[in-house]
């Protein structure tokens, strides 16, 4: 029997179309069911090779799964590699949770990325991790497989902590021991990487995974990384400690051995303010809750004669009461915070109960983390009863110190982040900031309105002109680094700790000047692209203040020799008023001198006739002042004398032409103020009058 193409059959009428879906539903299910001979035989017949089925599956990648010489063939046949299944998932991914060595091979030799991954950050090693697959998880290793990679996840997933995980993590989840000792001994993996909600390996172990993980096997493989000195202060999403993980899975000899690192802190709590000793006794284990009280765990947290009465648990009853256990009622709950935006977080951190550091209370928890740097992240705290943030770092770390002798530099600065209090406990320093409610890129996300242009910039260049007074560079200026207190109040952070030494070297201090070139873009254009994207195209053309700020703009692109002293005194930073006061001041300054004539501006080039723009009528008005005639000439210098005349005679019926004769001739000639204050600034013999100060100017 002659089989008909798939091209002959698009070829005939549409009611062929079913026939097709109906060859490419039979290849799905002949993959499934591996029947090879079905799968010859209905490609023969036109089948898709790269059909789709639900979720997406092509026959490849469905066959990954069923027998590996069928895969082979299916890729002889045209079959899509790098096809992704709807949750962006490839043959090659699928390879990996697969085991099989063979595939990932020829995968490989066909084009295959090995780090490739699907919309939820998956790669093929991770996969071989997650499903135990040791021999695939070992070739991939050969081959170069990023063993510390995280799972890259989107922004909105990132924005709720989704991501970050690695292989060893799934391993440790899942309960893989030998996959984990694998990773460990001989492919180097760093164990205390976390992912994007802060939780290391040891808090996967320890965690609830696949129904056939047994609990033992959590508990080994915690003590295995717990003897290669994996980090024990991490936390999982609740804010659980792995002693307060260890007590809910009732392991005695991991909670001695947390306990013998003397890095743990045996009262911490999670984010419902149970510690270790409150978790054994829920669990009515008295082995843990006594082992706890002998290494002096609070027995004043939690409730504890509550719980164990409600148990019947008399034996804990005479423990606990034996370590001086008794109950202590909860705080009062009507404390309000002042910050708006960290409102819950705060209230919450007020009311649970935390250890105390000095006069610090703070909980390491992703819930109370408002900052991440690539140094460190910075948590909410209270400081008695003031709101603060709070950097923490080993008090041997030298760049730390480095960060905090500068932090007590900034003391007298008005708008550098400075350091408000510091504790220290356990060989840690906690360093605490001022509170903050948004950073200005948050602030534009969030609202437009509130602080005004020249405010935000004005107090911008201040903070960097106080930075650069200090000697340092900033070198990172975004505006992620300047931080808004509820009063409006804006800060420069440096928390990343990248500034540098001027000592001489202009070329920092140029970076920081084009930098804040853009950040002058960003602001007058209220954020609506994103800092990187900027460009003086995106300036509203008929804004009062657009000459201004591109004169602006240029001048710290170009690195102006006035630098930031000067710059702040820019005419950007005028008002309209006191822009036409500076026009008015100048004339008296200029009016004997013969000046002006080789005014030229190619954005107004008609100075020289300006006797045409004005208002005929208004002209006329000013030329017959008193029934007197005076005649005004073209040229700078005599336009300055006839706004000068009318804002000191202003006529009643002038206003009725023109309105507000300020905005009137800010309208008419825009550029006129940058015009003559550049002229005279530049002027040899007049540039101190580009200085002129009045009761206006700032």
């Amino acid at each position: 029997m002659e089989h008909t193409s798939r091209s002959q059959l698009m070829a005939l009428p549409t009611s062929s179309s079913k026939t097709l879906e109906d060859l490419d539903a039979k290849l799905h299910t002949a993959v499934k069911n591996n029947e090879m001979e079905n799968v010859k035989e209905l490609l023969e017949k036109g089948a898709n090779v790269n059909s789709r089925a639900e979720a997406g599956w092509t026959p490849l990648q469905s066959a990954v799964h069923m027998d590996e010489d069928m895969a082979l063939f299916l890729l002889e046949k045209g079959a899509d590699l790098h096809a992704r299944k709807d949750n962006g998932g490839t043959a090659f991914i699928e390879a990996g949770a697969a085991g099989s060595v063979r595939l990932l091979e020829v995968f490989l030799a066909h084009g295959s990325d090995i780090n490739e991954y699907d919309n939820n950050g998956f790669t093929a090693f991770m996969e071989a991790a997650w499903y135990g697959k040791e021999e695939a998880l070992r070739f991939l290793h050969g081959r170069g497989a990023d063993v510390n990679m995280g799972r890259i996840v989107c922004e909105e997933k990132r924005k709720l902590n989704k991501g970050g995980a690695t292989a060893l993590m799934d391993a440790c989840k899942e309960g893989h021991m030998s996959v984990v000792k694998a990773l460990v001994q001989d492919m180097n993996v760093d164990l205390n990487i976390c992912d994007n909600q802060d939780r290391n390996a040891l808090i996967h172990a320890l965690k609830e995974g696949s129904s056939h993980k047994k609990p033992e096997i959590s508990v080994s493989i915690g003590l295995f990384l717990l003897d290669r000195g994996i980090d024990v202060k991490s936390r999982d999403e609740n804010g659980k400690t792995a002693l307060i993980l260890a007590a809910e899975v009732d392991s005695l000899d991991l909670v001695k051995a947390l306990l013998e690192k003397g890095e743990v802190d045996i009262d911490d709590a999670d984010n419902k303010g149970n510690t270790a000793l409150v978790v054994a006794v829920t669990n009515n284990n008295y082995s843990i809750a006594e082992l706890l009280c002998e290494k002096g765990a609070r027995t004043d947290i939690g409730d504890l004669i509550d719980i164990v009465n409600r148990k019947r648990a008399s034996d804990l009853r005479k423990l606990l009461l034996k370590h001086k256990a008794k109950f202590v009622p909860k705080p009062p709950t009507d404390w309000e915070p002042t910050s708006k935006r960290w409102r819950d977080q705060l209230k919450k951190l007020y009311e649970i109960y935390r250890p105390m550091i000095g006069k610090l209370k703070i909980f390491q928890y992703i819930y109370y983390k408002i900052l991440k740097t690539s140094l460190r992240s910075i948590y909410l705290g209270l400081y008695g009863d003031t709101e603060v943030a709070v950097g923490i770092g080993h008090h041997s770390d030298t760049e730390f110190d480095e960060q905090k002798r500068f932090l007590e530099q900034c003391g007298h600065c008005k708008h550098l982040v400075k350091l408000f209090q510091h504790e220290k406990a356990k060989g840690l320093v906690y360093l605490c900031f001022p509170l903050w409610e948004r950073n200005l890129e948050e602030y534009f996300q969030a609202s437009k309105d509130g602080l005004g242009c020249k405010d935000i910039l004005r107090m911008i260049f201040q903070a960097v002109r106080e930075l650069h007074s200090l000697g340092f560079a900033h070198q990172d200026l975004h505006p992620s680094k300047f931080l808004i207190d509820l009063n409006g109040n804006i800060y420069l952070e440096d928390f990343a700790n990248r500034r540098k030494l001027i000592e001489g070297k202009k070329e920092l201090v140029n970076t920081d000047l084009e930098a804040l070139s853009r950040l002058v873009l960003y602001v007058i254009t209220k954020g609506k692209k994103p800092f990187e994207q900027i460009s003086p195209e995106d300036v509203d053309a008929d804004s009062p203040d657009y000459e201004e700020a591109l004169d602006l703009v240029e001048s710290l692109a170009l690195h102006d020799e006035r630098g930031l002293e000067n710059l702040i005194k820019h005419p950007f930073f005028w008002s309209k008023r006191s822009r036409f006061d500076f026009l008015k001041a100048i004339w008296k300054e200029v009016k004997f001198v013969t000046i002006f004539k080789d005014l030229k501006s190619p954005k107004c080039p008609d100075y020289q006739q300006w006797t045409r723009k004005i208002n005929p009528k208004v002209l006329k008005i000013m030329q017959n002042p008193e029934g007197r005639t005076y005649i005004y000439r073209n040229g700078v210098k005599n336009l300055l004398r006839f706004i000068r005349n009318l804002d000191e005679h202003l006529h009643e019926s002038i206003s009725e032409i023109i309105g507000d004769h300020v905005d009137y001739f800010s309208k008419l000639f825009p550029a006129l103020t940058i015009d003559v204050y550049n002229y005279l600034r530049k002027h040899p013999e007049f540039h101190h009058l580009a200085n002129i100060q009045d009761p206006f100017l700032p």
